[in-house]
């Protein structure tokens, strides 16, 4: 005999969050069916929409706000596009870290087994604005305009956007500087939908000590149109630029960078310091985008062992 669901699609109910998911959705429960709710923060009471109902659980929608959390930060509709990829931005920052070390000790034990294990403090930054050193942006192009900025939550539409608020000045400022040089040459955006067009992604990146700065067009095409006129633009408009560089990627892929990568301007490299350390930074190598807490990270590491 099929089990009726305790809740249906369409249906509105009221609701008491209990937690968050990993991806920071809000997390209710009738009868034990879980319901995960965009927006939603442990405490709230609210009235939600139930916007699909699967055999395990259910999505839902946020309609009204009957208790709020005091860790509840509002966020201006019109300043939405510069939090693009924050899914915690409506959370206080000390909210956030409570929240991350609270799924450490539930990583451990439901994933590791471990029960009652001593989890530290999370160690927080003095200002959690303005710290990334690297921007992957994708671009498309909307009503015959270029754009590049954020992905639409659960979609693939690309909301342009000049500003992030989580990434350094200088990499705003690069991204927005090279979004509006390839407009003025008339490049192509890629369109995903039919696999056309040429630009795909602008990835930037910066060394927070040094203040070399890095850009990267990603293409689906080997030729870059206007190519040297681009190049000339971009130094002549971004002083710190040290490397431009073309990466091709003719694959149907949500993997940003392909296979095949040549410099056009500059070096190879960046390079940029942690501490006493250097280390030179190419357009497909890992280094961590926050560089301030990778320092507290290291120096925690070190003084552990």
């Amino acid at each position: 005999m099929k089990k009726t669901l305790s809740v249906q699609k369409n249906e509105e109910i009221e609701v008491v969050f209990e937690d968050l998911t990993h991806d920071g959705a809000g997390v209710a429960k009738v009868d034990g069916y879980p319901l995960f709710v965009k927006n939603g923060l442990p405490g709230e009471k609210a009235r939600i929409k139930v916007i699909k109902a699967n055999k395990n659980y259910g999505i839902g929608r946020l309609l009204e706000l009957y208790e709020r959390s005091p860790y509840r930060v509002d966020i201006p509709k019109e300043d939405a596009p510069k939090y693009g990829g924050c899914q915690l931005a409506h959370i206080r920052y000390d909210g956030q870290l409570m929240y991350k070390e609270n799924q450490v000790r539930q990583a451990l034990a439901r994933i590791g087994k471990i029960e009652g294990a001593r989890i530290h403090p999370m160690i927080g930054m003095d200002n959690p604005w303005h710290y990334r050193n690297k921007a992957q942006v994708p671009v498309g192009e909307k009503n015959g305009k270029l754009v590049a900025g954020f992905f639409k939550p659960r979609t693939h539409e690309i909301l342009d956007a000049d500003e992030s608020v989580i990434q350094l000045p200088a990499v705003n400022e690069a991204v927005r500087a090279v979004k509006e040089i390839c407009r003025e040459l008339g490049i192509p955006a890629y369109d995903e939908e039919h696999h056309s067009g040429v630009l795909r992604h602008i990835m930037v990146r910066y060394g927070r000590k040094t203040g070399e700065l890095m850009v990267v067009l990603i293409t689906r095409t080997v030729e870059l149109p206007h190519r040297k006129k681009l190049v000339d633009a971009i130094v002549s408009r971004l002083k710190q630029v040290k490397s431009i560089v073309h990466n091709i990627n003719p694959k149907r892929t949500n993997v940003i960078l392909g296979e095949k990568t040549k410099v056009l301007w500059g070096n190879e490299v960046i390079y940029d310091k942690i501490g006493d350390i250097k280390f030179a930074i190419s357009a497909p190598s890992f280094y961590q985008v926050n560089p301030v807490q990778t320092k507290v990270l290291y120096e925690k590491a070190l003084e552990y062992a």
